[in-house]
């Protein structure tokens, strides 16, 4: 469900409890189209999220640290200029619909107090955060900029007056007359459904019009044989109860418990047996949220490496093709050796101009004659030279195919380990460590550049066991030679799922863990392993005296021996972090 009117109403009464006359002592903005507000209000300090991402926009206090970029952006600067030290006078929500107003009062550059109002609308891929100085409506700046082309309605950059997106001409649930009510009712006539609500309300989603619908139709048996009275009586009952803050904010998830949907009221209408309970509406937020729109910013950054890395895989997989093709013919070299044989042994009995020989197969155990064609252009001995030559080239061509296809297998295995390790990454920090894997390995091209950037190296996974044993999980290539490598002793177990591209993972010896420590660490290398979604999933352990890292083999492959097999369910093992 996106984020509606009336959870935006419910969040508006959180916000104004928490930071209403707070300052603002810091301002960052950590994604193109997402900015944190941090707020002091006494002795309580909160972060306030305000995201106009296409897919998942909203704004919610969060407790959750996400790394800012080296040089803020333009729309940062421009709300440090204007924000920081400021204080919040009023927070409002335009006719219960998805628009925040949040008016801060500070000072302008001649020293007079203004009043400036972060608006943020919360409409899916036209979502937006603008700046705009309250005493003549200037746009100081907008995170998204609107020109004509974009919109034919209104443009939002700076220097413009601020024009509110168009009027649904919806009633205000909280404000609405009985005249009105009745009068959209009769427009309706007997066309009340379950999304009859959206259209009437602003703020109301489908979902909450289902949910309206079939208390009503429960409450009075058949809502379009009602009277317009009985409906308006029960419509204003039930914002009623919202207006008074009777507010349940609950998760809704799956029996395989992931979170399909939310709100802030109990939705009957749903269809999801388990539910997780808040206490507020941003906490909700930042749960069901946190999770995806992390996801779908990392897909976003990683994008070019993985439709770079599944064009490899497939060219490797159009190349398996074309080298079994050509073993396939090279098994004829065996009969062209043989003809060549046999017309050695008889090429007294044929003369120039014959164009065929009959002899014998004296490789057969039975009396066996073979027919052979022959060209009668060419002398016998430049016959059998012929044979002889066709022969060699695909013996030689069957050696270089086999070669090859030991390359393009273990090419392929490399390429399907990096996918993995990308869909695997947490943070951008490890996206850039696969992209200057991909660099050295030569599947990106270099590209000199004038800015040196230097990316923080990220560091691999570090578990507790529940024995207390030291668990090391690699994310990247590059984190698994470093484990594998140089990390690890001798005497430690090395763990990777068998014939599946993963993570390698180490853990360190000490006399004191047992089989359950290598489950656990089993199934965190199934669980960061392309088998993930698996069942029973095969993983290989011995100690790491016994991996090998072959001359000239690519990040992350090795070799070994001696290993035993453990088979899992891979699931997210909650061990003790570090």
């Amino acid at each position: 469900m996106a984020l509606d009117g009336i959870f935006l109403y419910a969040l508006c009464s959180e916000l104004e409890k928490d930071i209403l006359h707070g300052k603002v002592d810091k301002i960052n903005q950590p994604e193109k189209d997402e900015v944190i507000l941090n707020i002091r209000n006494g002795s309580k300090s909160r972060k306030l999220l305000i995201s106009a991402s296409s897919n998942y926009p909203r704004v919610h206090f969060t407790e959750r640290n996400k790394q800012n970029p080296m040089q803020p952006p333009m729309f940062c600067m421009l709300l440090r200029k204007y924000l920081i030290g400021s204080k919040i006078v009023k927070i409002d929500q335009l006719n219960a619909d998805r628009i925040l107003i949040i008016d801060f009062e500070s000072t302008d550059e001649m020293g007079f107090d203004s009043i400036y109002s972060l608006i943020i609308e919360i409409m899916g891929r036209h979502s937006n955060i603008s700046l705009v100085r309250k005493r003549d409506n200037t746009v100081m700046e907008s995170i998204k900029h609107l020109t004509p082309d974009i919109s034919s309605y209104r443009s939002l950059y700076p220097g413009l007056q601020y024009k509110f997106p168009p009027d649904t001409n919806k009633l205000n649930p909280f404000d609405f007359s009985d005249e009105e009510f009745i009068e959209r009712l009769k427009e309706k006539g007997d066309n009340i459904n379950e999304a009859a609500f959206s259209s009437l309300f602003s703020g109301v989603s489908t979902p909450l019009s289902r949910e309206i619908y079939l208390r009503l139709e429960a409450a009075t048996c058949s809502i379009n044989e009602s009277s317009n009275e009985e409906l308006l009586d029960y419509i204003r009952e039930f914002f009623s109860s919202i207006k008074k803050q009777n507010f349940e904010f609950t998760l809704f998830m799956d029996d395989a418990e992931n979170y399909k949907d939310f709100y802030c009221i109990s939705l009957t209408s749903m269809k999801y047996n388990k539910t997780l309970a808040f206490k507020d509406g941003s906490s909700l937020l930042d749960t069901f949220y946190y999770g995806k729109d992390k996801q779908d910013r990392l897909n976003q950054k990683s994008a070019d490496l993985q439709r770079l890395v599944s064009n490899n895989i497939d060219r490797c997989y159009k190349k398996e093709q074309i080298l079994k093709s050509t073993l396939e013919e090279c098994k004829k070299k065996n009969k062209f050796q043989l003809y060549g044989e046999l017309l050695t042994a008889n090429i007294y009995n044929i003369k120039r101009g014959d164009k065929s020989a009959e002899v014998s197969n004296y490789y057969s155990d039975k009396e066996e004659f073979i027919t052979i064609s022959l060209n009668e252009q060419l002398s016998p001995s430049e016959n059998v030279q012929y044979y002889y030559k066709r022969y060699n080239k695909l013996k030689k061509t069957e050696e270089a195919a086999l070669e090859q296809q030991k390359h393009n297998e273990a090419e392929t295995e490399y390429l399907q380990s990096v996918i993995t390790n990308i869909r695997n990454c947490d943070n951008y920090n490890e996206i850039e460590e696969i992209r200057r894997e991909l660099l050295e390995t030569g599947y990106i091209k270099f590209r000199k550049t004038n800015v040196k950037t230097k990316t923080p190296q990220s560091k691999p996974l570090h578990f507790k066991s529940s024995e207390g044993a030291d668990i090391y999980v690699g994310k990247n290539n590059i984190q698994n030679d470093f484990l594998t490598l140089k990390f690890a002793e001798k005497q430690d177990i090395w763990m990777h799922t068998k014939n599946i591209p993963g993570s390698h993972v180490i853990i360190k010896k000490n006399d004191s863990f047992t089989e359950t420590t290598l489950e656990e660490a089993a199934i965190l290398a199934a669980y960061y392993s392309k088998g993930k979604d698996s069942t029973k999933v095969p993983v290989d352990y011995t100690e790491v005296k016994n991996v090998k890292k072959p001359s000239g083999a690519k990040p992350g492959m090795v070799i070994y021996y001696t290993n035993k097999t453990i088979y899992v369910d891979p699931y997210d093992i909650k061990l003790e972090k570090i």
